[in-house]
């Protein structure tokens, strides 16, 4: 029997969903937004301010709309990396890697973050928006319903593997959220909240990308040193979502007196942006169909791996690609840039289109960007243009223009090193 492709249409329900913390961001004063079908801050003071709490001291995230999902069984390493660009099988337990989903045509579904507590099970975070099609594409593969190599599209995946939705109250005591903790007090802050030696020894231990399951201040948690802030010191919370209002308040409490202050979705961008990060359905996927590679994430994309679902289009594309994400400063008093569907066009010094404006925030007191570009106009030092939108600015031909005409004048960037050094 002929299996069919996978074909997701997103739900049409307009219904906004609302974190644990929710009550939490009103009792603050958060200014709150829709975002990826959820109701959440953008902000609570400025996001200046929240961006450098980030930076010099702390800053804590509701990140409680994110996808978590356990994959579990002896095949749960080779399902993910069956699904996944980069290879988790020789991932030691308490360690994680970031990872993508590609379709069989190459083209990105998500991204994710693939812990591995323990040997034979995984903790996946994917992204709020995704999630619902992420979950469908994951089941239809583990249940060999679906194609997943053009080539053999008889062929499929054969030795089922456990997978749970950890937002469902059917996970019981392992049902967990997120709550991300970020910046170079960080550390401090969740000695701060439980003494317990064991507790502390764990939490000093953890390098880069490790984790740890614990007893943390009585509640059962997952502790990551991992971040999307670009931040070195940071840490990823998961906790029952019945608890998520007491840690949440624990770490403010304690977290106070250290410099910390809760975020909203704006400090995320702009500290991800400033990072390099790119931002799901901006600077990765989106309407431009971003790849990891144009992204600049090529080392998290396995090619010596035998086979990953949709490796042969993804490779054959790169062969010919000309696309290359940079990162730019804006000059100092410029208009504020956008990005997103806006793609404020780059023009090179000669004035010749070479690319679009994906993601953009203010940065003390310049604006740092991310934009896709053509590939040999990414060198570090060099200077482009980019044509902010100006809505009162005139469409004519210049021979056309009068007196008193408003015209689009560009901004000057300059390329920086892809990622800060």
């Amino acid at each position: 029997m002929t299996k069919p492709i996978f074909n997701w249409i997103t739900p049409q329900d307009l219904t906004l969903k609302r974190t644990p913390l929710f009550d939490e961001h009103r009792r603050l004063g958060a200014k709150l937004i829709p975002f990826a079908g959820w109701e959440m801050p953008v902000w609570y003071s400025s996001v200046g301010e929240e961006h450098r709490a980030v930076r010099e001291t702390a800053g804590l995230f509701d990140v409680a709309h994110m996808g978590t999902l356990e994959v579990a069984g002896p095949h749960a390493a080779e399902f993910l990396d069956l699904v996944g660009t980069n290879r988790v099988s020789d991932i030691k337990p308490g360690g994680s890697r970031y990872s993508t989903l590609l379709d069989i045509n190459g083209q990105i579904l998500d991204d994710m973050w693939v812990y591995r507590p323990a040997t034979e099970r995984f903790f996946v975070v994917v992204n709020a928006s995704n999630w619902d099609k992420d979950w469908a594409w994951l089941n239809a593969v583990n249940q060999n319903r679906v194609v997943i190599d053009a080539e053999r599209p008889d062929w499929g995946w054969e030795t089922p593997v456990v997978l749970r939705n950890l937002k469902d109250p059917t996970s019981g005591d392992d049902q967990r959220v997120d709550l991300a903790l970020q910046g170079p007090r960080s550390l401090e802050i969740l000695l701060a909240c439980d003494e317990n030696p064991a507790v502390q020894n764990g939490l000093k231990a953890l390098k880069r990308t490790q984790l740890i399951e614990t007893c943390f201040a009585g509640m059962e948690l997952l502790i990551a040193r991992t971040g999307y802030t670009g931040e070195p010191l940071g840490f990823e919370l998961y906790v029952h979502p019945e608890r998520a209002v007491e840690l949440w308040r624990l770490l403010l409490e304690k977290g106070q007196p250290l410099g910390l202050k809760p975020c909203g979705l704006a400090a995320r961008d702009s500290t991800r942006i400033e990072a390099g990060l790119p931002l799901y359905g901006h600077d990765l996927d989106g309407p431009l169909h971003i790849t990891p590679t144009e992204a600049g994430f090529d080392r998290y994309v396995k090619y010596d791996k035998a086979f990953f679902i949709g490796k042969a289009p993804y490779v054959a594309y790169h062969q010919t690609a000309e696309r290359q994400m940079v990162r730019f400063q804006v000059e100092k008093g410029a208009r504020p840039l956008r990005g997103g569907e806006h793609g404020e066009p780059v023009v090179s010094s000669r004035g010749r289109v070479i690319g679009t404006v994906t993601s953009c925030a203010p940065v003390g007191e310049a604006q740092i960007g991310l934009a896709l570009v053509e590939a040999r106009y990414t060198e570090p030092g060099s200077d482009v243009l980019i044509y902010p939108e100006t809505k009162r600015a005139v469409r004519k031909l210049p021979h056309e223009f009068e007196w008193g005409d408003m015209v689009a004048l560009p901004v000057r960037a300059v390329i920086l090193p892809r990622f800060p050094q």
